[in-house]
Formats: C-alpha cells, structure tokens, sequence
C-alpha cells in the first residue's frame, strides 16, 4: 500500500477521504448490527448523515479525473442529499419502512457503488492499493 498519493492529495479529495471512510464503517454497523432504535443507533446514525453531507459537499470540489469538470458520478451528490434529508424525515416521522430503504438506497449508492468506482485504474485509491 502506498500512502504518498493521498498525502499530496488536493484538500477537498482528502476531505471527502476523511468523511467518506468512517460512514461506510458507520453505516455497515448500523445496517447490520446495531439495534434499530436504540440511542446508539440513533447518535451514530446523526453522525452518519452529517459525514454523508459533508462527503457529497466535498464532491463538488473533487474534479480531478475529468479536467476540472464535473463526470457522471457527480450525479450522485443530489442523491446522496436527497437520501440523507429523506433518511432523516422519515426516521423522525417513525417511518421505519421508508427510512430503512433510504438508508440502504444512500448506502449501497453513495458508498458501495461509487466506492467500487474509485477502484477504477487512474483513481487516487487505486494508486494507493494497488501502486
């Protein structure tokens, strides 16, 4: 593994690195382990939805790969908002079903989908991984 590429990392890709990173953590546990509910799940998911805004903000600065312009994957800023505001009123209108399925839809796009991405040859964690 070789760190040097996000060192020299432009501030908003080191940015979304740092906010991006820990809500997939936070979000797998949430999905998958914790007790839906519960105040931890609760605390953790506000943390979660504020790396998710804060991770699609920084995206509209990270436009490395196309020459300073925005590429397709920019598409999924607005989705990644509207999942988080979505996610959120939902959760605080105790609609467990619609809450549910836009937390899986904001998981499974903005981070498993779009991070598959980022494995792409020419992408800063392919550099970092795999040389």
């Amino acid at each position: 593994m070789n760190v040097a590429p996000v060192l020299s990392a432009a501030p908003a890709v080191l940015l979304h690195l740092v906010t991006v990173l820990p809500a997939a953590g936070i979000g797998a546990w949430l999905i998958l382990a914790s007790r839906k509910g519960a105040l931890w799940h609760r605390r953790l998911g506000s943390l979660f939805l504020a790396l998710m805004t804060v991770s699609a903000i920084s995206a509209v600065f990270v436009r490395e790969i196309n020459h300073g312009g925005f590429s397709w994957i920019h598409l999924l800023i607005p989705v990644t908002l509207l999942g988080v505001g979505g996610g959120l009123i939902a959760a605080r209108r105790h609609d467990v079903r619609r809450h549910k399925a836009a937390m899986l839809g904001l998981y499974l796009g903005a981070l498993v989908i779009a991070g598959a991405f980022t494995l792409a040859p020419g992408r800063l964690l392919h550099r970092v991984l795999f040389g």
